[in-house]
């Protein structure tokens, strides 16, 4: 792969039209395949595109004749072109599809809200295999299973695959530390391996079933569990057959939710697209091992002009950009590079890829109901964007704002007598909640006295905005935003908040404004919401600097659309004070120590009985602990002594 290098076709005079800027670069262009970008005068990427013959496809771009309303003004846009040579056309779309997702061209197709999936990994470095969630690169030993379309679609699994199997989540130093069975083993979710409680062999047959069952396998578990239970029956061990019988009876109800898909379809991805109104909706349904492991629905940002086609061809090869691809893969409608496609993911893969439009059968059948959902999906986003739009304009007006705002950014902190404080920033914008934005603010201990809500708020609020002056500017928006071209950017959220939404009264309100007049901002409409007599909802109190409070008309729906934004900042806050304190309170001293590892934490405990008697046990006693050499106690004990 050869990147040509890029210069401006006229260095004196600023062109007066795109194409005799691109024109000036075909004189030296190849024939090969590559990826061209294109740039304005300010250097940012307009659209990256793929060709089997740059020269051809580049050429095209030379004349405005024919050409729709969206490429016409991408053309006139481009100063700069850059290429990248391929060695084939395959290799092409996937550089293409990595180089939208990153540079987030306007004029392409582009995957939004693209998250990673979770899957089920059973770790098999470890002699009692652990039952994990896992997210991300696929980089620790052992069995992965997914993807699964939701956190919660794994978490029933994991639950489902405890109960039947039995099999530990502890983390492998919680696993060497334990000297009797935890909580999980009184309640029959664990086989405790940890402490003896079943033999590491039995627990491997145990790991086994698990991998059987999530590989499809359900009906030879439930054969051999029968087997079992009619065994211990009849050797009268009942608190045995008990056992089997519960697991049977758990292993049934799993059974009967679970959505069998039409034989032959084992593995593979399910992609349906409709578009209406200049939107589009992609519903992906993730089928493995014959059962649906769940659906997501994306909402790509398209322009008029791109046909269903093409939006799919961009979006399945952006999506598996970042995911393992199957075996299989189902559309909606015929791709036009369906072909190029298959060669492009077989070589990602390093296997054979198929894509296929079913047109008859049951793979027919299953992408008429995929379609249905996508159809739906889309208009019930249709249907709150216009609810959103409408809440957006009323704000317009109730706050005395020049334009509608786009991005709305609402904060709330949470702590206990000052421990654990956390403060939090949700954002709404057009589309509503973006909860790809929500944001989270640690704060030590020191730095708040006594739960001081104001200094929460300042210092929040002057880390937000600082990093936003750092990254963006001081101004609202770039000028590329404020252009005649605004209407591209239409989708895209700004940087810079229109509303700050603060949950708190006046002083919240003028810790806040002095943080907006020390960096020197304008343009933004900070409002603070209270509570309002007996703390009833509906009788909330808005404050406004330089205005006196008001209270809102009591079924405002207004007023219902700030309550809702204000609730889901405390909703997040809440929960992510609940995660702190929770790790904070699990934590153990010992982790904190350099070279002290699982063996020697479990003899420690082991000798000490916790963590609270090593702290203040002499030196003396440390070293006479087993696996505790000199240095190491003396390590210990100035740790706890300072």
């Amino acid at each position: 792969m050869a990147e040509q290098n890029k210069t401006k076709s006229n260095d004196n005079d600023e062109p007066e039209s795109g194409t005799e800027v691109i024109k000036a670069y075909l004189k030296n262009l190849t024939t090969s395949s590559g990826v061209y970008r294109m740039l304005d005068k300010n250097g940012t990427v307009l659209y990256v595109g793929k060709a089997n013959n740059l020269k051809n496809r580049v050429t095209s771009y030379t004349r405005l004749k024919g050409q729709s309303n969206r490429i016409a003004r991408m053309i006139r846009a481009t100063t700069e072109m850059e290429f990248i040579l391929t060695n084939t056309e395959s290799e092409a779309l996937l550089l293409e599809a990595t180089l939208i997702k990153k540079m987030k061209p306007r004029y392409n197709v582009l995957l939004r809200d693209d998250k990673s999936f979770p899957s089920i990994l059973i770790r098999t470095e470890h002699e009692a295999p652990q039952l994990v969630k896992h997210r991300g690169a696929r980089k620790q030993k052992g069995d992965y299973f997914g993807p699964f379309a939701s956190a919660g679609a794994v978490n029933r699994t994991l639950n489902t695959l405890q109960q039947l199997f039995l099999l530990r989540d502890c983390t492998d130093s919680q696993y060497e530390s334990r000297t009797r069975p935890c909580l999980q083993y009184q309640i029959k979710r664990c086989s405790a391996p940890c402490t003896g409680k079943i033999a590491i062999e039995d627990y491997k047959a145990l790991v086994k079933d698990a991998k059987d069952f999530l590989r499809g396998k359900s009906s030879h578990i439930q054969k051999n569990l029968q087997e079992k239970m009619q065994e211990a029956s009849k050797e009268l061990k009942f608190e045995e057959a008990a056992f089997y019988r519960d697991r049977i009876s758990a292993l049934t109800q799993v059974q009967s939710h679970q959505s069998i898909l039409p034989t032959g379809f084992e593995d593979g991805d399910v992609f349906a697209i409709h578009t209406e109104a200049g939107s589009a909706c992609i519903q992906v349904f993730f089928i493995r091992t014959g059962q649906n492991w769940g659906n997501h629905a994306y909402y790509p940002r398209i322009d008029k002009s791109h046909t269903a086609s093409e939006i799919l061809e961009s979006f399945i090869a952006q999506f598996y950009d970042n995911k393992p691809v199957p075996k299989l893969i189902l559309t909606s409608l015929k791709i036009e590079n369906e072909t190029l496609l298959e060669d492009a993911l077989s070589t990602k893969a390093e296997r054979t890829i198929k894509v296929m439009f079913p047109q008859r059968g049951s793979k027919a059948e299953l992408m008429a109901h995929a379609h249905i959902n996508a159809k739906e999906a889309l208009a019930r986003k249709l249907a709150e964007s216009s609810a959103q739009s409408r809440h957006l304009e009323a704000l317009k007006n109730l706050f005395n704002l020049e334009e509608r705002p786009n991005r709305i950014e609402v904060y709330d902190n949470s702590h206990i007598q000052g421990s654990s404080p956390i403060g939090a920033m949700i954002v709404s914008g057009k589309d509503g909640l973006m909860k790809n934005q929500y944001r989270k603010f640690n704060f030590k201990q020191e730095e708040i006295a006594g739960g001081d809500d104001f200094e929460m708020m300042r210092i929040m609020l002057r880390r937000r905005l600082k990093a936003l002056a750092k990254d963006h500017g001081t101004q609202k928006y770039k000028e590329a935003e404020k252009s005649t071209e605004q209407e591209i950017n239409q989708d895209e959220t700004p940087h810079w908040p229109d509303i700050l939404l603060i949950d708190g009264g006046k002083g919240q309100l003028s810790a806040v404004m002095k943080i907006i007049r020390e960096l020197k901002l304008k343009d933004i409409k900070v409002v603070a919401i209270s509570k309002g007599p007996d703390r009833n909802a509906g009788r909330e109190q808005f404050h406004i600097e330089n205005q006196p409070s008001f209270m809102m008309e009591l079924k405002d729906p207004t007023l219902y659309y700030l309550q809702r934004l204000r609730d889901e900042a405390h909703r997040f806050a809440i929960g992510t004070h609940r995660t702190r304190r929770k790790k904070q309170m699990g934590a153990n001293p010992l982790d904190e120590i350099q070279g002290i590892g699982p063996s020697r934490k479990k003899a420690l405990l082991s000798h000490f009985g916790s963590a609270k008697a090593v702290s203040r046990a002499g030196l003396k006693d440390l070293k006479a602990v087993d696996g505790i050499s000199e240095q190491i106690a003396e390590t210990i004990y100035d740790h706890f002594h300072d």
